[in-house]
């Protein structure tokens, strides 16, 4: 059945949602560009309200977020549907709408945290921003239990669901996929200046990490990285930035970024950023944190073992530097 939607009005005989920056206008018995925001009858419904195609308890660095309590499990939950159309995504059968979808009760999932002993709840997998009507109820309820809300999102909603969602969010992991307006419109199907607005008033208000995937011939190059990488120093030189390589899936053919180009993309970025790291690749170092004041190891990453080796809370224990970790 779902649920009645917020963010929404009606536009002639049709619907005008404004979840995201698309403001769909939605004909009857239709969705929206996410698949799952329908008009039924002259109202907005959020089709996929407590429903779920993937559930899973994670390492946090999976999400991933290097910075927010290391070495933590957290339950995950992802469901179907997104307002982008990536034409690289890696969970596009989920996207497409092609796994099937179970309800879930939110004093399920509290009961699922407790016993796993998790951190909290991530809201991952698709895109979390269009399941919002479920997504802000059950991140008022784990808050209220005491434990932590994640997102992991393409930042492509409007300014007040942000604001709305925003005081009972943890953490965020954001995918910055590009500097190139261009580049979102046609590999993406959605626009920038959104995106970077999302970063910016995330970044004001909760722990951020950014994820980049570096599409082999699209995004790659040195000029394309340095833009990246001096927007996030303008908006907080200490957000951390994950650079994440690429392998071909869903419409991409593209062969897989280069170990070469994560590793002058990672020094590209550490000339201007202290946090720094290569995902879903083997670049030795490129995992650890390193304590930008003294330059002692304080953690280091293999896979998703942590070995918080010279961290003592939320200081380098050889300096005693503040280090930008929420423990």
């Amino acid at each position: 059945m779902g649920k009645v939607a917020a963010y929404w009005g009606p536009d002639g005989d049709a619907v005008r949602c404004g979840l995201c920056p698309h403001r769909c206008r939605i004909a009857e018995g239709k969705a929206g560009i996410c698949g799952v925001r329908e008009n039924r009858g002259g109202t907005l419904f959020a089709a996929t309200y407590g429903k779920v195609a993937a559930v899973a308890v994670d390492p946090v660095e999976k999400k991933p977020l290097f910075h927010f309590h290391p070495g933590a499990r957290i339950l995950s939950i992802g469901s179907v549907g997104c307002n982008f159309r990536c034409e690289f995504c890696q969970n596009y059968h989920l996207v497409l709408r092609q796994a099937p979808v179970e309800p879930v009760r939110i004093e399920e999932l509290l009961r699922t945290a407790r016993r796993e002993n998790s951190v909290g709840i991530a809201y991952t997998y698709n895109e979390p921003f269009i399941q919002f009507e479920f997504v802000l109820e059950c991140s008022k309820a784990f808050r209220a239990a005491g434990m932590k809300n994640v997102l992991v999102t393409n930042g492509y909603v409007n300014p007040d669901p942000l604001a709305e969602l925003l005081p009972f969010v943890d953490a965020m992991n954001i995918d910055l996929k590009s500097m190139d307006p261009a580049f979102y419109r046609k590999i993406c199907g959605g626009d920038l200046d959104p995106v970077l607005a999302t970063i910016r008033a995330a970044a004001k208000a909760t722990h951020v990490e950014l994820t980049t995937l570096l599409y082999t011939g699209h995004n790659d190059a040195d000029d394309q990285v340095r833009k990246v990488v001096d927007f996030v120093a303008e908006t907080d030189r200490e957000i951390p930035l994950h650079i994440s390589r690429y392998f071909p899936a869903h419409r991409a053919t593209a062969p897989p970024t280069p170990p070469d180009r994560l590793g002058a993309a990672y020094r590209i970025a550490r000339e201007r950023l202290p946090y720094v790291y290569v995902g879903n690749a083997h670049l030795p170092g490129a995992e650890d944190t390193v304590c930008p004041a003294c330059h002692a190891t304080v953690l280091r990453r293999e896979g998703y073992h942590v070995d918080a080796c010279g961290l003592s809370g939320d200081r380098c224990a050889a300096c005693g530097a503040r280090l930008r970790f929420v423990v």
